[in-house]
């Protein structure tokens, strides 16, 4: 039968729009949902979906001509009867995206069937023939945080390999495998995408084993998803270095285990997350998840210099005598290369301590999905002011820096500073009267 297919409504306000391109071509047939063209407005890019299997068989306007709302646009042939004029409705008409990106979006993309532009910061390599993603799939990517090498990796079910709204949200609920790929450059100039080049020199070539080529895309996709930022406090731990000096030796006699300062570290960051659940969390969309758990990762060098983070589960139920059996337990299993998989799964809070290789201070990247990991600093001794019945005194004192790298969509600075200030009061309080 024929159909008239009539520029859809697409907002209360909005009463005609612009046609930006026509993805099929007179005479091209299409199945039931193919978007058939893209429309703009001035507040949203739109798809307008084929109501039913059919053939395109006249377009009344081109692109770039402006259109009034229930204006016809194109005559279609379709195999059945549309039952709802519904089905022509727009994908795409969220108002409030819509107005945080409208900035963007009035800047006008230069997109086609076969190539795409972006400017230099948001250049890629595609390794498959997704060379066309819509106003539509570009959104979905910037909401989910999929790059356009992701994207470029989906396999596209729509016609000449067009990448569809289903394809990519059916990848996210298969858990995005491709997310952590390497992109593989084929012939870039072909897309005409803009590529930076360097002198990267000359000298010996050193191949990622597969543990380091994991955790380079692990940090980049860190780095992507989660906007970082720093809080720095400064803790004396003068007390509670004297007391594991007095009883260290006590210590490994009663329990046969070395008292380092990590299990000590360990409990007092347990003792904060009580304190601060909230900052004992993950991400999942638009929902933040509070782990009843406290199972705190320890980033730990392994012999070949990679990094892994055996974890240290239910750190708030256990005594210094168990912790101290844990920590020392995964350490040997990481010299060793012992670690099983149950060692490096479940934390939910992570700890680097960076002072081991004399590091002063540290901004550590967060270990996904965790939203925040602390670094502490080298216990170093200085000369500093402090308060006795006297007046101020200056003393020799053991000082360390603790450094919370925490993500910023979900903990705000009141949370991060409260946070690692808790901590460093936890070690700066620490009872000397304590018994083994």
């Amino acid at each position: 039968m024929i159909f008239e297919l009539k520029m859809p409504k697409m907002g209360e306000s909005i009463t005609e729009g612009t046609i930006i391109n026509w993805l099929i071509n007179e005479g091209d047939s299409f199945d039931e949902g193919d978007i058939i063209l893209e429309v703009a407005t001035d507040k949203v890019d739109n798809e307008v979906p084929a109501p039913a299997a059919g053939t395109l068989l006249e377009p009344k306007y081109q692109a770039k001509d402006v259109v009034k709302v229930g204006e016809v646009i194109a005559i279609l042939e379709v195999s059945e009867e549309v039952k709802s004029t519904k089905k022509t409705d727009v994908i795409q008409n969220d108002s409030e995206a819509s107005k945080k990106d409208k900035k963007q979006q009035k800047k006008k993309r230069s997109i086609t069937s076969s190539t795409v532009e972006v400017s230099t910061s948001n250049s890629f390599s595609v390794n498959n023939t997704n060379t066309f993603f819509s106003p539509l799939i570009i959104s979905i990517a910037k909401e989910h945080h999929i790059s356009f090498e992701e994207l470029a990796r989906i396999p596209a079910t729509g016609n000449e390999g067009r990448l569809r709204k289903s394809d990519v949200f059916n990848y996210i609920e298969d858990g995005r495998p491709y997310k952590f790929a390497q992109p593989v450059v084929q012939d870039p100039t072909a897309y005409r995408i803009p590529q930076l080049t360097f002198d990267k020199g000359k000298g010996k070539i050193v191949e990622m084993d597969r543990m380091r080529q994991m955790i380079a895309d692990h940090m980049v996709y860190s780095k992507h998803t989660s906007p970082h930022v720093t809080a720095y406090v400064e803790a004396d731990l003068t007390n509670m270095v004297n007391w594991r000096n007095e009883n260290k030796v006590a210590f490994q006699e009663k329990y046969g285990e070395k008292l380092t300062f990590t299990p000590l570290f360990v409990e007092a960051v347990a003792k904060a997350v009580k304190d601060f659940p909230n900052i004992n969390a993950s991400v999942d969309g638009s929902n933040i998840i509070v782990k009843e758990d406290i199972n705190i990762g320890m980033a730990t060098a392994l012999p070949s210099g990679n990094l892994i983070v055996p974890v240290v589960r239910n750190a708030d139920t256990k005594d210094l005598k168990t912790l101290a059996e844990n920590v020392n337990e995964l350490a040997g299993k990481a010299r060793e290369n012992k670690l099983s998989g149950d060692d490096i799964k479940g934390s939910t809070f992570t700890i680097s301590n960076v002072g081991t290789f004399g590091s002063v201070m540290g901004t550590p990247i967060i270990n996904q999905p965790e939203v925040a990991i602390l670094a502490l600093g080298i216990i170093k001794k200085r000369a500093e002011v402090i308060e006795t019945e006297k007046g101020d005194e200056i003393a020799i004192r053991s000082m360390m820096y603790l450094s919370l790298s925490f993500d910023h969509r979900v903990v705000d600075g009141f949370l991060g500073g409260s946070f690692v200030r808790r901590v460093a009061d936890y070690l700066e309080q620490f009872d000397t009267n304590r018994k083994i």
